[in-house]
């Protein structure tokens, strides 16, 4: 199924329902092939089942007034809390959409003015990143049940599973306690298979396998010293990365002079420990110090490792890409890399200087290297054969399970804190009763001498 079949079938939809009443910005989504990508590969290239996700979510963004939530009309009391905010990438380059779950207790915040902050940082994201995919980062660190929001992670969940297609890279849980295992549990039970796979339990001395130091926060043990500060949409324009875009794009361009790649124009993957492995070797042609950025069509499929990095001239560096438990391998052979590189003035460069090298980039000065992919099909078995499960609904029981198990806790609280009261007020009674009972002591003593006298 290609993009033109979805978008005629969706456009002789509109024709038979002309009173839809879409938002003139979402109408435009269906002129965006990368977006009818996202909604074909979320759908599995199911056309009725695109067509109709498309049309659910242009429905609920009207219901929302989705394309109305700005700056202007959100809580910012909220919204500078810190409880959700963007900032740092994974290991896949992917923005990290943080959540300091110990900010935010179920109940007192109000519930409405909360979704409609998620879908403001959903919106954003998607137009700052070009649609490409968000890691969901959990930070646990201090949390108890009543942290546990089960509406809030519900919510979220719908989502990326409605309304925001192919849009999740990673679920990161930081740091979880296990007063909180029960409730994950749950939790994990309500996301769909593939979903599933990409929740990664970490803690600060496994988290760099997911998240380099340099975008892990202090907090986390890593070296970015970032306190949150809200920064408006129109000044984070200015420090957009430049999206690059390779799918659809001819064999036909030119090798840059920077770099050299071996092999140049294919990578062959192996299987190796029952993984399916590919690698390729970059050295850097040029007399200055580069960058270099790694990027695919299909991000979700690979773990390209590094990703980015920096070569001093004459320099080279090992690429090893890893295909993902899951995948059907016979579905990534049209599947491509992009190396990009670009020259920087040395080699000691902090990451921030890196970042506005490449944002203050043009074309002309960023080389592109594509390479594409021949897998082993005789051994796809062993790696890539296991076909992606169709996520089935779980009762609704499991989220009232989880909800009476955060009531039940809020209960028990609450009475142990009336039996701490019950206690200090028992002791208070004793300590009176005792002086009571020793100045009767003392006045009966008292009497008696009298009377002897």
């Amino acid at each position: 199924m290609t993009t033109s079949d979805l978008r005629t079938l969706f456009q002789a939809k509109l024709k038979e329902k002309p009173d839809h009443d879409f938002h003139p910005l979402d109408l435009e989504r269906v002129k965006d092939d990368k977006y009818l990508k996202r909604v074909l590969k979320h759908t599995e290239n199911d056309l009725k089942q695109a067509c109709d996700m498309l049309w659910d979510i242009f429905t609920w963004r009207k219901s929302v007034g989705a394309n109305e939530i700005n700056e202007g009309t959100i809580c910012m009391e909220y919204v500078n809390e810190g409880i959700f905010f963007p900032h740092g990438r994974d290991i896949d380059g992917c923005l990290l959409l943080i959540i300091k779950s110990k900010k935010h207790v179920k109940g007192v915040k109000d519930f409405e003015e909360l979704k409609k902050i998620i879908i403001y940082w959903f919106d954003r994201i998607e137009r700052e990143e070009n649609g490409n995919k968000v890691t969901l980062f959990f930070d646990l660190d201090g949390c108890g049940l009543s942290n546990v929001d089960m509406d809030l992670t519900n919510y979220l969940i719908s989502l990326f599973k409605s309304f925001y297609p192919s849009f999740l890279n990673y679920i990161i849980i930081f740091q979880m306690p296990w007063v909180m295992s029960a409730a994950f549990k749950i939790i994990k039970s309500l996301l769909p298979a593939r979903a599933v796979e990409k929740m990664k339990f970490v803690n600060k001395d496994s988290l760099n396998s997911l998240v380099t130091p340099e975008n892990a926060l202090e907090c986390w043990g890593g070296t970015d010293s970032y306190e949150f500060e809200f920064i408006s949409e129109s000044r984070s324009a200015e420090h957009t990365p430049k999206k690059v875009t390779f799918a659809e794009q001819g064999d036909s361009h030119s090798p840059g002079e920077m770099l050299r790649l071996n092999p140049n124009n294919l990578i062959i993957f192996k299987t190796e420990n029952e993984e399916v492995t590919g690698q390729f070797l970059i050295t850097n042609m040029d007399e200055s110090a580069v960058s270099f950025k790694i990027r695919t069509t299909s991000p979700e499929k690979f773990r390209v490792r590094p990703s980015s990095g920096i070569l001093a001239s004459g320099a080279t560096q090992t690429v090893v890409i890893v295909v993902q438990p899951g995948f059907q391998l016979r579905n990534v052979m049209k599947d491509m890399f992009l190396v990009m590189s670009v020259q920087i003035p040395k080699t000691d460069l902090t990451q921030k200087e890196i970042s506005e090298i490449w944002q203050n980039s043009s074309g002309s000065k960023v080389d592109e290297y594509r390479l594409k992919c021949q897998f082993p099909v005789k051994d796809l078995p062993k790696n890539g054969s296991l076909a992606e499960s169709k996520h089935q609904d779980k009762p609704d029981s499991i989220v009232n399970a989880l909800n009476n198990l955060q009531i039940n806790y809020e209960i028990l609280h609450g009475q142990v804190d009336k039996l701490k009261m019950y206690q200090l007020l028992t002791m208070i009674l004793t300590a009176f009763t005792v002086i009571l009972g020793y100045m009767i002591y003392q006045n009966t003593n008292e009497d008696k001498y009298c009377d002897r006298i």
